[in-house]
């Protein structure tokens, strides 16, 4: 850290404050976008304490985020300077016009600035920029782009584009400034299998069937319970039997379920692990991660969370993260990765991705190419005594150990380990990724070192057409299924399908088309009567903006549009609906749970309603005219967050169209 006096910053966000001070001077606005873990509210600190004769506005996202950052201050032995006023974004936005001048601040700061898009909140921000327009704003986060929220870039929203420091954490790591961690991808995955299955033995109509598959179901239940080939995966890659880790769950009913596996997962490394738990509005949770935090026990000590630390709480001496919550969000993806990551720890953390959010919208493929770019521009820059990392590991756990068992890695399409892991979709996604020069150079290396075959495709044409022709002759033409499979695995249906694709596209060559022709294959089987809904569902998208659909939805000319949605739920959820037409369905937002689309739903009539009327306060009892109960379901949404049961996503959209959960 740079010795100065007072508050101690290290000394690249020195760098970043001097540069920050500047700028307030002359602009009044200043960004700083570091990653999690560099230190970045010291540098707030620092402004207040060189400042200390001044009042400084504060504003965070939460009280807790605020509390922790002070203790992580106290603990290097640096007090809180006192002219500090804190409020929360939610507390500013209800904020009458008089609260908002007995504030009176010489300087601003925006804490995760990032949140202040959020439509009330962003409100809130406004209306204190607004009467204090000469005020210096400091603003703070790790990202400045809502990559959910039409992409927007808040640091130009807020800050006009003033970034006195911009570090990525590609440029973080390769400096040193954050260690380099080992990510492990296990592509564990079994809930929506287990649904499938328990689904079909609910609504199966013989019971003979049903008793038969209830039995199916328990067995397939202590499968899971037993867990088989995590334990192996911790046991190998957490090293530090006596270290802290922090576990990513998606809801309180899916952390309360993998708590109950700590037995099974982790028994070999420490019978009697230590295991705590966080999440938004329970009373323990400050205490429990306190707990977390001060334990220096010989334990494996496991911190099991919703939320709480995707932003803003950094817990120093992490030995790791466990990823059992999958995400879309690129930035609560960073925001895990980052809770192992900490400057001026000597420790090279482990991050175990169990449900594959390496394939995500925000891949680890995106963190190497930072890498390598940072590599790139220092090396430019003459500037190579600043790399110290140069990679970041990862590590595809199946891929390999399948290479090692079988000497290649020609995997079936459909090909899926015993614990029902679907490594042939994930090889295919990798060719794809590489044909779309989507691929790091470091990922392809080690793809290729264990037999990796970019141009499976080309053969696989021909593996085609040898299965079509069996199926010819003893069918004599060539109309499968999609979901049919031949009796060595190869998903015929699947290939017929993508071959009528590329015909109907103009991309199939005369040669191919003519030999399938031999088959007496139909280019437009009953697809035509598929394709009708989905041109109804298409239309319904463009007009409005979704296909929150009710089930009895007709449209105009008549066409049953919530009928056939729920009937392309029904095919997706008992495994008979093709993935060309999943992915087709993907790209319009299918909604596929009815759970889900009854959520979509609730929010789209509240989000009408804000439309309107600029607000969501709505009494309990509000009916809209057409007779959906928005106030009861608002009133849910409200209960499902202080219990810890609300997905951080949905609360924000919520967030963003005037809900508000203090």
């Amino acid at each position: 850290m740079a010795d100065n006096s007072g508050i101690k910053i290290f000394e690249h966000n020195e760098t970043a404050y001097t540069s920050a001070i500047k700028m307030l001077n002359k602009t009044g606005k200043a960004a700083i976008i570091h990653p999690t873990g560099t230190g970045k509210s010291f540098i707030a600190f620092k402004l207040c304490e060189d400042n200390i004769n001044k009042r400084i506005c504060w504003l965070s996202p939460s009280e807790y985020i605020f509390k922790t950052q002070c203790e992580n201050l106290e603990a290097v032995g640096s007090a809180v300077p006192d002219n500090i006023a804190f409020f929360t974004y939610a507390k500013l936005m209800l904020m009458s016009d008089s609260e908002l001048e007995e504030i009176k601040p010489d300087y601003i700061i925006l804490d995760e600035f990032h949140r202040c898009g959020a439509e009330m909140w962003g409100k809130g921000v406004e209306n204190l920029l607004n009467k204090y327009p000469d005020i210096p704003v400091l603003g703070l986060s790790a990202t400045a782009i809502r990559y959910l929220d039409n992409r927007r870039d808040m640091s130009d929203e807020l800050f006009d584009g003033n970034i006195a420091s911009e570090m990525t954490l590609g440029q973080a790591i390769v400096r040193g400034i954050l260690n380099s961690p080992k990510y492990v991808t296990a592509l564990y995955s079994y809930q929506k299998d287990f649904e499938k299955y328990e689904y079909r033995v609910k609504h199966a109509q013989s019971k003979i069937v049903r008793d038969a598959g209830e039995k199916y179901l328990e067995a397939l239940k202590r499968a899971i319970e037993k867990a088989e080939g995590l334990d192996l995966i911790f046991g190998k890659h957490i090293t530090d039997k006596s270290g802290k880790y922090i576990v990513f769950c998606a809801n309180k009913e899916h952390m309360d379920e993998m708590i109950s596996n700590v037995p099974n997962w982790f028994s070999e490394i420490d019978k009697n692990p230590e295991i705590y738990s966080a999440y938004s509005n329970n009373p323990e949770t400050s205490i429990a991660f306190d707990n977390f935090k001060k334990s220096e026990s010989k334990h494996l000590k496991l911190l099991f969370c919703i939320d709480m630390l995707n932003e803003g709480v950094h817990v120093d001496g992490i030995s790791g993260v466990i990823m059992f919550r999958p995400t879309v969000s690129p930035i609560i993806y960073k925001q895990q990765i980052g809770r192992a990551l900490c400057t001026g720890s000597n420790k090279n953390a482990v991050i175990l991705d169990i449900v594959d959010n390496i394939s995500g919208l925000y891949s680890v493929g995106a963190i190497e190419e930072e890498i390598k770019d940072a590599v790139d521009f220092y090396n430019y820059r003459g500037e190579s005594s600043y790399i110290v990392n140069d990679k970041f590991k990862i590590i595809d756990e199946l891929a390999k150990e399948y290479y090692q068992k079988y000497g290649n890695l020609n995997v079936n399409i459909k090909y899926a380990t015993e614990d029902g892991v679907k490594l042939g979709i994930w090889i295919s996604s990798q060719r794809y990724a590489y044909n779309k020069n989507k691929l790091s150079e470091d990922r392809i290396h080690r793809l290729e070192s264990i037999g990796m075959s970019w141009q499976r495709d080309i053969s696989r044409c021909e593996e085609g057409y040898l299965h079509a022709a069996d199926y010819f002759e003893v069918n004599q033409s060539l109309n499968p299924s999609v979901g049919y499979t031949s009796d060595d695995g190869f998903p015929l249906g699947v290939w017929v399908s993508a071959q009528r694709r590329k015909y109907q596209s103009g991309k199939l060559s005369d040669e191919r088309i003519n030999r399938l022709e031999k088959l007496k294959i139909d280019w437009n089987p009953i697809e035509a009567l598929w394709q009708e809904g989905y041109a109804n569902a298409l239309e319904y998208r463009k007009i409005h903006g979704n296909l929150y659909v009710n089930s009895s939805y007709i449209t105009d000319d008549g066409y049953k549009l919530g009928a056939w949605l729920n009937n392309q739920r029904t095919k997706y959820r008992t495994g008979k609906l093709s993935y060309e037409h999943i992915e087709l369905l993907n790209k319009i937002d299918m909604v596929w749970s009815k759970n889900e689309s009854k959520w979509y739903q609730g929010y789209s009539y509240a989000s009408k309603y804000f439309t309107k009327n600029n607000n969501l306060n709505i009494p309990q009892d509000y009916v809209t005219d057409d007779g959906y109960k928005l106030g009861e379901w608002l009133g849910s949404q409200r209960r499902q967050c202080r219990n810890g049961k609300l997905d951080v996503e949905r609360q924000e959209r919520l967030e963003n169209i005037g809900a508000y959960f203090q």
